[in-house]
């Protein structure tokens, strides 16, 4: 037998098991809301950025979170706010509405102990650190949901985060 021919179908195959069996989380559970930050610049880096692994900031507009940034009409903060939180190497930012209550007004707050973000009414723990935003505990990781990532993009020494 020429094992040849059956190489090309085997591979196929295979590819199909592989893909099926993948686990897909939704990361577009949250309505997409504009997002427009611009922390751009050394200063406005050094105020409102965030440095050192874990290290987080939040921005909320409506609510004037942090107090002291200067919001402008060309700010935009998402649906819930935006977390900004420092990885391993880089700053990633996500929303910071709960992809399981999916409501601006259920946010998720931040476990200093693991930097988890974590939901105060599903309860659901979800990893900004490392894991792309992706589910760790309750709901979400059945409902195969996680946080809504958005683009942090250098700009003149500090980052620019937007959708």
């Amino acid at each position: 037998m020429k094992y040849h021919r059956l190489f090309p179908l085997m591979i196929a195959l295979l590819t199909l098991v592989m893909a099926s069996s993948c686990d897909h989380i939704d990361n577009k559970a949250i309505p997409r809301f504009t997002v427009r930050i611009d922390l751009g610049g050394y200063a406005m880096w050094n105020i409102y950025g965030v440095n050192g692994m874990g290290d987080y900031r939040i921005f909320n507009r409506e609510k004037g979170i942090p107090a002291n940034f200067p919001y402008n009409v060309n700010t935009y903060t998402g649906y819930g706010g935006v977390l900004l939180m420092m990885g391993i190497d880089a700053p990633m930012a996500y929303d910071l509405s709960c992809p399981v209550e999916a409501s601006q007004d259920i946010t998720l707050s931040i476990d200093n102990d693991n930097f988890e973000a974590v939901c105060p009414k599903c309860k659901s723990r979800y990893n900004p650190l490392t894991g792309a935003g992706g589910p760790v505990s309750g709901v979400a990781i059945n409902n195969k949901v996680g946080m809504r990532a958005y683009h942090v993009t250098p700009s003149n020494g500090g980052y620019f985060i937007s959708n």
